[in-house]
């Protein structure tokens, strides 16, 4: 086994424990005592939609966030030297921790304290409490101690041996027996055996303490050993292990675009505004109008750049400390003819810090551990300042009706064009990113047409409750100004809506409390007839003081974007727009950078920052598609796929599932038994003839249904077949629906999957018709791997070729949490986890599924403890029973993890990595004593805005047909991380529009994979998506994941309000929930707070890949 580094949780817990203590004492004297660790903070991420139904591909993304990772202030050049019992000389070590170097710890004696410092010639020096040395060389393939690697040799692997073979240092939990428990790697769940063993480390002491284990925390806690002082700002992403190799050597180009790091000296100033307001549209005009009375005077003739809340930032210090300013602002123009109100505001302008840009640039040179941050938001800022004036931002985005045409959505909304823009540190410096962008804007109708539009139907009569529910979400917050006093065009946020009609609608109109209706007020106060009287009135103002306007005296205020979800016709629509051939995308992404015109740009000038116009050219390699193997029966036995893609012809599934029993349900009126009849025996026929064992008969005759009546018709069918044949399991349900049918498949998928525990196909009526080959091909693949059959396997794997993944018994696992769409304020998060069930094919995976709280990122059941009143102590989770369930499986326990995980943005790295490794290691160490095997964990990012463009769009040989870059197209070099191990990879071929290449970040590397050897296993297992004859836009553990955490939100018991909190739990058994929800569903308890318990997988299901 390799020698394991500490985690990040241990690192952070010895970090916490340290920073709430007093300053480090002198040599030798005692250390305070360690602080509890504090709980990780909530993290918020939105996640994508996918839906499944028939064979079409789903679209999996990955968030992308600011820039982050490492936290900012570490140690600048690494140079240090460490306090306490022993001591640092020369550099802190770098790698993917503190004390790590070659991603390997140095070795300790077991019960010994001791300290690790390097010595001369790059070695470790170990000294232990006794006095003892050991010198321990550095390099890849020696653990410390200078003892080489040997991987156990497939079939039938030795136990992990005693502790004393593995290194203390930074060792998660190692069971100890106790009368609670048995230890058992095969049992689904086991008691918690131990309390775990957690190591504290420090560059001056290394300790060992013991935290309380879930059987202490009922009783006095044990004691726990002090710990010198130490930083959590010194951990570290692994380095790159030196750039890939493998692959044809090509360049293309990216929408980066370098900027020369300015010398300008930049200082921050803290800036107060009161009274205080929440708009940065009102700071803005505050601050511009500061600028513009004493630029040339008080503020010393610069031009400052402002963040729009109490950040100010200047090329050279103002020629003051703090200062205060008197400005008055005049509300914008209503077209009355009375004055303008004028407000004034006290604005005080105080130095906070200045901006070191020479940390920045160690930073991208790979002198410096972790980006300077704030000299990063400081560019960001100053290069944002003029679009802000000039467009409308959104996030990081821009946008304006100027910037390209507008195009209708549908429902009163119209999108609108615009560019994303952000700096980046790159291996090749400073990086603008600039890409295109489009999204969603309220069009500037007056509201009664909006309102039309939006219920698609005339508003003439009475709306029912349900019109005036949708209109009051679509409308609410939305500003509007009014039209029915000539020029005066006041505006006013919309705060609801009346529940009575306008004509009904009276309030007080002097001190007595006499009544006036709203259609009287109107026609007296303004000579203006109320043509609608029928129509509630809008709410504006606050509720205490509300103030009544009639829908068709008010227009929607331009520039508006439409943050709410949009409904399927209105994301196609966006689609369709943003959809571009990577040649025109390219061109606009030119045209954006000559028309922002940087190097004229004031900011820009004023700061000393220089953008180049021109796309960078990178280095790219083209990795090989891999040969998969098919079954021998068939003609062509294996095959190479052609950019990206190949087909069934001539070729059977290399593990063909069985089904002997099966059904078919109809939910189509307009499907008759016919149409039906004939549409299953054509997919059985495809099922043999692509390799399955498929009775061609079903166990009974097509069973037709209502929609309204989901329920009843499968627990009927499911009776039924089983008195058909004699008591055994239904094994496949196939089920024809509706195009539109609503809510009817989440409910089925809910049903089969939690309640009955049948795997079930579903088919669009459209489908049925037209009953193509290509369509019946690929609904077999699905149905095959629902039934536990395999389609096709990596010939490298069954060759045992596979670097890192043959040698020893691997899992590979796949994370991804969805979160609600927007404007569901309590719906929960959805974490799902899935992992590889076979070995050495790594091409089955099992799903588990568990809501959590509402935008919850940390996935919070991947291990879980908990105290049983019979049983004592037990423990559980997601990771648990993943790793038995593989162990049932392949007779074998794995000894090497690899972990996707999908949808996290940069901000995250840190929390997500802290939180989930500790879970890992927690519950591999519940399973059996020293069970530990290396880790490496990957995120994967799809929501990104880097491009790759060939570097000639007319070079056949460098494109695909959509005229994207070439499937396999890898980069790790220039326009990634200065010093840590990432890479772009394009492992698809393009469609339409242009291709997104996923992002790779190795966040923790125990099995020190080298760059070539994770570029290609990533890259090879695109080819072995179960769903398609494609390979797919990003590794597929992590696109099941998502697939998994999508289907989960159908599992959710449907509830009338959606309202309330949500958090994730465990059974009474102890077993993780799986659920999920959709639109409206909830599974708050009564009395709201914590979730009742959720409805499980059935251990049929769970056990295949339901989700595909």
């Amino acid at each position: 086994m390799p020698r394991r580094r500490k985690t990040p949780k241990e690192l952070e817990e010895a970090s916490q424990a340290s920073s709430s203590q007093a300053p480090p004492a002198a040599a030798g004297a005692a250390a305070p005592a360690p602080a509890p660790p504090p709980t990780a903070p909530v993290l918020q991420e939105p996640a994508p939609q996918v839906r499944d139904e028939g064979t079409g591909q789903g679209r999996a993304a990955a968030p992308a966030g600011s820039q982050g990772g490492v936290p900012p202030g570490s140690q600048s050049g690494g140079q240090g030297r460490g306090r306490g019992r022993g001591r640092l000389d020369g550099r802190v070590i770098r790698g993917g921790n503190p004390l790590s170097f070659g991603g390997h710890l140095a070795s300790f004696r077991e019960g010994g304290r001791g300290a690790i410092y390097v010595g001369q010639g790059g070695q470790y020096q170990a000294e232990s409490s006794g006095g003892q040395h050991t010198r321990l060389p550095m390099g890849r393939d020696k653990p410390m101690g200078g003892v080489p690697f040997q991987a156990p040799v497939p079939p039938g692997f030795p136990p992990l041996g005693p502790a004393d073979q593995y290194p203390q240092l930074g060792r998660a939990p190692a069971p100890v027996p106790s009368s609670h428990s048995q230890v058992s790697f095969g049992t689904q769940l086991t008691a918690v055996t131990s309390a775990p063993t957690q190591a504290l480390e420090t560059f001056g002491q290394l300790h060992v303490t013991e935290p309380p284990s879930p059987v202490e925390e009922v009783g006095p806690s044990s004691p726990v050993r002090q710990a010198p002082p130490v930083s959590s700002r010194a951990l570290r992403f692994p380095l790159r292990p030196g750039k890939g190799l493998s692959g044809t050597k090509c360049i293309v180009k990216a929408n980066h675009f370098f900027a020369e790091l300015p010398d300008k000296d930049l200082h921050q100033y803290d800036v107060a505004i009161s009274p205080e307001v929440t708009s940065r549209g009102v700071n803005r005009a505050v601050m511009e109008q500061l600028v513009r009375l004493y630029r040339e005077t008080e503020l010393g003739r610069r031009l400052p750049a402002y963040d729009g809340r109490k950040s100010l930032y200047t090329a050279g210090p103002l020629p003051f400390q703090s200062k205060e300013f008197q400005i008055n602002l005049l509300d914008e123009e209503d077209g009355s003819s009375t004055p303008r109100r004028e407000r004034s505001f006290k604005v005080v302008i105080k130095f906070a810090a200045r901006a070191d840009l020479h940390h920045l640039g160690q930073f991208l040179q790979g002198r410096q551990a972790d980006a300077p941050q704030e000299a990063l938001q400081v560019l960001d800022i100053v290069l944002r300042e003029l679009p802000t004036h000039r467009y409308c931002p959104v996030g990081r985005s821009f946008y304006s009706p100027d910037l390209g045409n507008r195009q209708p959505l549908g429902d009163g909304l119209e999108s609108w064009r615009g560019f994303y823009q952000s700096i980046r540190p790159t291996q090749m410096g400073l990086s603008l990113n600039i890409d295109m962008s489009s999204t969603a804007f309220i069009e500037p109708l007056p509201v009664t047409e909006f309102v039309s539009q939006l219920l698609n139907k005339d508003i003439g009569r009475q709306l029912s409750d349900a019109d005036r529910i949708k209109i009051k979400k679509a409308l609410r917050g939305v500003k509007v100004e009014v039209t029915h006093r000539g020029t005066m065009r006041r505006k006013y946020r919309i705060s609801g809506l009346t529940s009575q009609p306008t004509h009904e609608l009276s309030f007080p109109v002097d001190e007595r409390g006499t009544l006036k209706t709203v259609t009287e007020y109107f026609r007296e106060t303004y000579q203006y007839t109320i043509r609608n009287p029928t129509l509630p009135c809008l709410q504006v103002g606050n509720r205490d003081r509300p103030n009544y306007l009639p829908m068709e005296v008010c227009k929607i205020v331009e520039g508006q974007r439409y943050s709410k979800r949009l409904n399927e016709r209105q994301i196609t629509a966006l689609l369709k727009v943003t959809c571009q051939r990577p040649k025109d995308r390219e061109a606009d992404i030119l045209q954006t950078v000559y028309h922002n015109a940087y190097a004229q740009d004031p900011y820009a000038q004023e700061f000393g920052i220089r953008i180049s116009n021109k796309l960078a050219q990178v280095e790219a390699r083209i990795l090989p598609a891999p040969r998969l193997k098919y079954h021998d029966t068939g003609r062509e036995k294996d095959c190479l796929p052609q950019v990206g893609q190949w087909n069934m012809m001539n070729k059977k599934m290399v593990n063909g599932g069985i089904v002997n029993n099966w059904a078919c349900i109809n939910f189509s009126r307009g499907v008759l038994e016919t149409v039906a009849k004939a549409f299953c025996m054509e997919l059985a026929q495809m099922c043999l003839t692509s390799g399955m064992h498929f009775n061609q008969e079903p166990v009974m005759p097509i069973h037709n249904a209502r929609s309204d009546q989901v329920d009843r018709a499968l627990k009927q069918v499911f009776r039924e077949a089983q008195t058909r044949t004699k008591g055994k399991d239904l094994e496949l349900l196939v089920v024809i629906l509706p195009d539109n049918n609503g809510a009817l498949y989440g409910d089925l998928k809910r049903i089969c999957e939690t309640d009955l525990g049948v795997v079930s196909q579903c088919c669009l009526t459209k489908h049925v018709y037209k009953m193509s080959k290509q369509y019946l091909a690929n609904v077999a693949l699905k149905i095959n791997v629902k039934v536990g059959g395999r389609n096709t396997v990596l010939v490298d794997a069954l060759t045992r070729r596979i670097p890192l993944v043959s040698d020893v018994p691997t899992i590979i696992f796949g994370a991804d949490v969805t979160h609600p769409h927007p404007g569901e304020d309590t719906s929960p998060s959805i974490a799902a986890v899935v992992a590889s069930q076979d070995w050495p094919e790594v091409t089955k995976y099992a799903g588990l599924v568990c809501a959590q709280a509402h935008r919850q990122e940390l996935i919070q059941d991947l291990y879980k403890s908990w105290v049983d009143p019979q049983r004592g102590p037990m423990s559980g989770g997601m990771i648990k029973e993943l790793l038995v369930s593989f162990r049932r499986a392949t007779g074998k326990k794995p000894l090497r993890i690899i972990f996707y995980r999908d949808g996290v943005s940069e901000g995250q790295f840190y929390q997500v990595l802290l939180h989930e490794l500790d879970a890992i290691r927690k519950a591999c160490a519940s399973l059996e004593a020293n069970y530990q095997p290396p880790v490496t964990f990957v995120v994967v990012q799809k929501r990104h805005h880097t491009r790759l463009f060939a570097s000639s769009h007319n070079d056949r040989n460098m494109t695909d047909r959509s005229g994207n870059i070439l499937p396999g197209t890898v980069v790790d070099s220039k326009i990634c991380h200065p010093t840590e191990f990432d890479f772009y990879l394009c492992s698809h071929a393009g469609i339409q529009g242009t291709s997104r290449p996923a992002h790779y970040h190795v966040l923790w590397d125990e099995n020190n994979f080298k760059a070539d050897e994770l570029q290609s296993l990533t890259n090879n297992l695109c080819y072995t998506y179960a769903r398609c004859t494609r390979s797919v836009s990003i590794v597929p553990p992590a696109y099941y994941a998502h697939l998994a955490a999508f289907r989960a939100r159908f599992y959710m018991e449907p509830e009338a309000s959606d309202s309330g909190s949500l958090t994730s739990g465990i059974g009474p058994t102890g077993r993780t929930i799986t659920t999920g929800s959709s639109g409206a569903r909830s599974t708050r308890a009564p009395g709201g707070g914590a979730v009742r318990p959720l409805p499980p997988l059935k251990e049929n299901v769970k056990k295949v890949m339901f989700y595909c």
